[in-house]
């Protein structure tokens, strides 16, 4: 090497301090910005991000919350919904459906904070009722992951593909992902259907909301995963959880409201009645109708064809609640002029594994935290749980 050579390389100068500074401040805001996001995730998404509530061994005791029908006075009953939750530390919240009324302004939203003053039209309702649903139902969850199922009214003015868009987050959460991969290792899609598993137990979230029923696609997918199921020792339950209840039970409010949802429902029902005879826990969970029902399939028709499968009914979220004056023969329980959730317990104390147990908890006007009572109002509040029913009086909204 020449002494020209030596001598460039020995008076070569280190980077400056300034030149090294800005690339390590670029990264220390990037690292500050992802534990940010991160945090903040964990709050919006739960599910999504720690997961911790849905590790459990199959004979451990554990608790869940469901629910559905938010619309109308769901930013008011839902923080209450929330609490409970979070008290009866369930591992999870699974919602039924019908986020937002979507054919009108829902009645909390007329009336909530810096909406009161003036009049929220239509077209700009429909632009923010989801982004509504989740910072005033979902976000008060807080750490508890959120599982969702499409009901009807989310497709009121909006399509299958805005749903997924808006509500990717909570639809394509780590548990889900694994599970629809270790199913099908090319499946990268989502969709409005999925499922879970938890300590045995395999949850599913259908999709009845668009056309009254089961789509082809999704029955193949349905009972392809049943029956692997059927097949696996360490699944020992099966729970369904959609927006219209299955046919032929005890509300005609359900599947049974056309011909496309009876062929469908009924042959989830018999492939569910199929598993359970495979010696799998079965149990079935919808809404749509706005009450607490439960028994819900214990009718002469399913008596007479194959059976009778523990369901419940549990619109009871915060929409305007129904009479059940013809809804309710047959069923052991059914409520109307309530709000509130099921918790459902898996592996009570003596049962066998795999079974669940479930308790309707009641939500009261004194459960709505104050908070929430300033934003929407005492009047508001008050009227939600006094004439948000079937012949109660109209809300007018106040300036």
């Amino acid at each position: 090497m020449s002494d020209e050579n030596i001598s460039h390389v020995e008076h070569k100068e280190p980077p400056s301090g300034a030149a090294m500074f800005w690339p390590a401040l670029f990264l220390v805001l990037l690292l500050v910005m992802f534990v940010l996001v991160e945090g903040w995730a964990a709050t919006a998404f739960g599910d999504g991000y720690g997961q911790e509530s849905l590790v459990k061994s199959p004979d451990e005791t554990w608790t869940f919350a469901v629910s559905g029908d938010s619309r109308n006075c769901g930013d008011v009953v839902m923080p209450a919904i929330a609490a409970g939750a979070q008290a009866h530390h369930a591992a999870f919240y699974w919602h039924l459906g019908d986020f937002r009324l979507g054919s009108d302004v829902d009645q909390d939203m007329a009336q909530e904070e810096g909406y009161r003053e003036r009049h929220l039209s239509f077209t700009r309702y429909i632009g923010i009722n989801w982004n509504d649903f989740i910072q005033n139902q979902l976000l008060p969850f807080g750490n508890v992951p959120v599982f969702l199922v499409i009901g009807n009214h989310e497709l009121h003015f909006k399509t299958e593909e805005d749903y997924l868009a808006q509500f990717g987050n909570w639809l394509n959460t780590p548990i889900i992902r694994r599970q629809r991969l270790q199913d099908d290792p090319a499946d990268y899609g989502l969709r409005t259907y999925y499922h879970w598993k938890v300590g045995g137990v395999d949850f599913f979230s259908m999709d009845n909301a668009s056309g009254n029923q089961f789509d082809r696609r999704q029955m193949l997918w349905f009972e392809s995963a049943l029956k692997r199921d059927e097949a696996d020792p360490n699944v020992h339950t099966i729970v369904l959880g959609m927006h219209r209840p299955l046919p032929h039970g005890v509300a005609p409010h359900s599947m049974g409201e056309s011909a496309q949802g009876i062929e469908s429902g009924s042959q989830v029902y018999k492939d569910l009645l199929e598993v359970r005879r495979a010696g799998k826990h079965v149990y079935a969970l919808g809404g749509h109708l706005h009450a607490y029902a439960s028994d819900v399939y214990n009718t002469d028709y399913w008596k007479s064809h194959g059976g009778v499968l523990p369901g419940w009914i549990l619109g009871t979220a915060g929409a305007t609640r129904a009479s059940l004056a013809r809804n309710s023969p047959g069923a052991s329980e059914a409520v109307t002029n309530v709000y509130g959730y099921v918790l459902g317990t898996v592996n009570p104390l003596g049962s066998d594994t795999g079974s669940i147990g479930f308790k309707f908890y009641e939500v009261k006007e004194s459960n709505v935290p104050r908070v929430v009572v300033d934003k929407f109002t005492p009047e508001l509040t008050h009227w939600c749980f006094e004439q948000n029913r079937s012949g109660g009086s109209r809300w007018v909204a106040s300036n």
